[in-house]
């Protein structure tokens, strides 16, 4: 089982989107990383159907998905930023209806709908509708739909917005067991939605894949970079200008814990840390490094 990315150049007027990726996914949870704006929604689109490429081709086994159509369909789920649904629809309407566009039996779909509300714990609110539901609800809907068909290609993009922590635990540990033997693919700019359940990680930058292995591959990019160290609370702020922080702490004896990003160390006291996937990121994308109280 593979799903193969050929060559995929997508053009807008004056914008390249996504820029001659070539990737192929391959059982296991893979994460794509990057910031807003990086092309990952719009690759997830193309590999998903609904958009076509300017250049370039998917193939689901070695056969091109449009070709595949209906059959490409049945295997697939998917979840987008943002779904649809009919203002009048309750949780248990919507899902029944996506049930039938995905060509499930009845008595099937009625089964795996059970299932399912119960493992997002919708359970008690499958006859309310869908606009009423708190924004965390609704994302959990919309991720009952994309395992509706038990694909084998299940790509979810930004899939933990709105959940709180506890809700973003119980996903991951369900997409973890879900994962074996079918292709999970999460895109996303929150790192801990993936760092300890892909077994691979590609990373998108302006259109392209930038870096495609492991976590623990990864994170080798920036092992001797990532410092801590303890600092007078009161020099905080000269230090926030002075250094690309990851995170800080304030302790109670007046002083402040750092983890930073540089290629030396810039305190004397710093110590060389042990980097995360996070680390990475930040590095690559300095722009989206806010400290973190």
């Amino acid at each position: 089982m593979k799903l193969e990315v050929e060559n995929i150049t997508k053009k807008y007027k004056d914008k390249t989107a996504v820029d001659n990726v070539s990737i192929t996914f391959t059982p296991g949870v893979w994460g794509l990383l990057g910031a807003n704006g990086a092309g990952k929604t719009t690759l997830m689109r193309m590999i998903a159907g609904i958009m076509e490429p300017t250049e370039g081709k998917i193939l689901y086994d070695g056969v091109p998905i449009e070709t595949l159509q209906g059959e490409y369909r049945r295997i697939f789920g998917y979840l987008p930023q943002e779904f649809g649904f009919y203002p009048e629809f309750n949780v248990q309407d919507y899902l029944e209806y996506m049930a039938a566009l995905k060509g499930m039996p009845k008595r099937e779909a009625k089964r795996k709908i059970d299932e399912l509300l119960e493992q997002v714990s919708l359970s008690e609110v499958r006859k309310k509708k869908i606009v009423k539901l708190s924004g965390g609800m609704k994302r959990r809907v919309g991720i009952a739909q994309a395992l509706l068909n038990d694909p084998e290609v299940l790509i979810l993009d930004e899939p933990t917005s709105g959940l709180d922590p506890g809700e973003r635990v119980r996903f991951r540990n369900l997409l973890s067991e879900f994962a074996k033997d079918r292709i999970v693919v999460i895109s996303t700019h929150i790192v801990s939605d993936v760092e300890y359940i892909a077994n691979q990680n590609a990373i998108m930058k302006d259109g392209k894949i930038i870096e495609n292995d492991t976590t623990e591959q990864l994170v080798r990019l920036v092992d001797g970079k990532i410092w801590e160290c303890k600092i007078p609370s009161s020099d905080l702020v000269k230090w926030e200008r002075a250094l690309k922080l990851i995170n800080l702490r304030n302790e109670a004896d007046g002083t402040t814990s750092i983890r930073y990003l540089s290629d030396q160390a810039e305190t004397p006291d710093s110590v060389s840390a042990v980097p995360r996937l996070e680390d990475l990121y930040l590095w690559l994308f300095p722009q989206e490094g806010e400290v973190r109280l």
